[in-house]
């Protein structure tokens, strides 16, 4: 057992098909998105992180843990979403990050509970809007902070992968 006063947040990590598109050097969104992601993690130490990722369906990647490099090990293995699964279901990425800090056993509310939302898209699958998400967030006192992958231009899209050098 580890005690430890902290932060529960919520990474919520758009994995669809737009996130192929490389307007952000040689490295896809994705890949830029994950290495910013594990630089997050890695500066992280009482905080419990857990990880949900999206595209037309939203999964749990990682419930909330303590164990870093069991989350990162989850990072490293995200791949873009097949096509059949492929879209943008914000609301259902959100209300699903939700449900896993909503009843954090131990933390108090306000702002210790907290998700990170990480998209180049907008909302265009999935049963919930966003704005409802955001409504059911707001009521259980769950902050959402959101970080826009890629740049304004469209860049080509490959399926095949690349090594992501950040130096």
């Amino acid at each position: 057992d580890v005690s430890a006063d902290g932060l529960d947040i919520m990474l919520v990590l758009d994995v669809s098909s737009s996130m192929e598109a490389r307007d952000l050097g040689k490295a896809n969104r994705l890949e830029v998105a994950r290495h910013v992601v594990a630089g997050f993690i890695e500066q992280r130490h009482t905080d419990r992180i857990g990880m949900v990722v999206f595209a037309g369906e939203s999964f749990t990647q990682c419930p909330l843990t303590l164990d870093y490099d069991v989350l990162l090990e989850f990072l490293a293995e995200i791949q873009i979403a097949e096509q059949s699964w492929d879209g943008t279901a914000i609301g259902m990425a959100m209300i699903n990050a939700v449900n896993r800090l909503r009843d954090s056993p131990g933390r108090e509310a306000g702002d210790s509970r907290v998700a990170i939302l990480l998209t180049d898209g907008v909302n265009n699958a999935g049963e919930i809007d966003p704005a409802t998400a955001a409504g059911v967030a707001a009521a259980v006192d769950v902050r959402f902070y959101t970080i826009g992958v890629g740049a304004q231009q469209r860049g080509p899209r490959r399926r095949s992968g690349v090594d992501f050098d950040p130096e």
